[in-house]
C-alpha cells in the first residue's frame, strides 16, 4: 500500500520516514518529494509498506501524531492520475 505523509518538519528524510514507519511493518520504499532546483522539502512524501494490513495500522497510530515539532497527516495515497494536457495555443483561422 502507498501511504501519504504531509505536514512533514523540512529537516525530515526519506531515511527518517522509513525509520518510523517500519515499527509497523516492513517498508519497500520512502521518500519525501522535493523541489527540483533547490532539492528542498516540500514537507511531504510518500511510504510504501508491503502488506496492507500493517499499513493500516501504521496509519491508524500516526495519522494527527505529533513528529519533529508538526503534526502529521498519514493517509492512503489516492492513484496517480495524469495532469490534464494544456490546450494548444489556438491558431488564427486560415482564410
Amino acid at each position: 500500500m502507498n501511504i501519504f505523509v504531509a505536514n512533514l518538519n523540512y529537516k525530515v528524510r526519506s531515511e527518517n520516514l522509513k525509520e518510523i514507519f517500519a515499527e509497523y511493518g516492513e517498508v519497500t520504499a520512502a521518500r519525501i518529494i522535493t523541489e527540483r532546483g533547490t532539492r528542498r522539502s516540500k514537507g511531504f512524501g510518500f511510504v510504501e509498506m508491503s502488506n496492507d494490513d500493517d499499513a493500516k495500522k501504521a496509519i491508524a497510530a500516526l495519522d494527527g501524531d505529533e513528529w519533529e515539532v508538526r503534526t502529521i497527516i498519514v493517509k492512503e495515497a489516492l492513484p496517480r492520475t495524469e495532469a490534464p494536457a494544456a490546450p494548444a495555443a489556438e491558431q488564427p483561422a486560415a482564410e
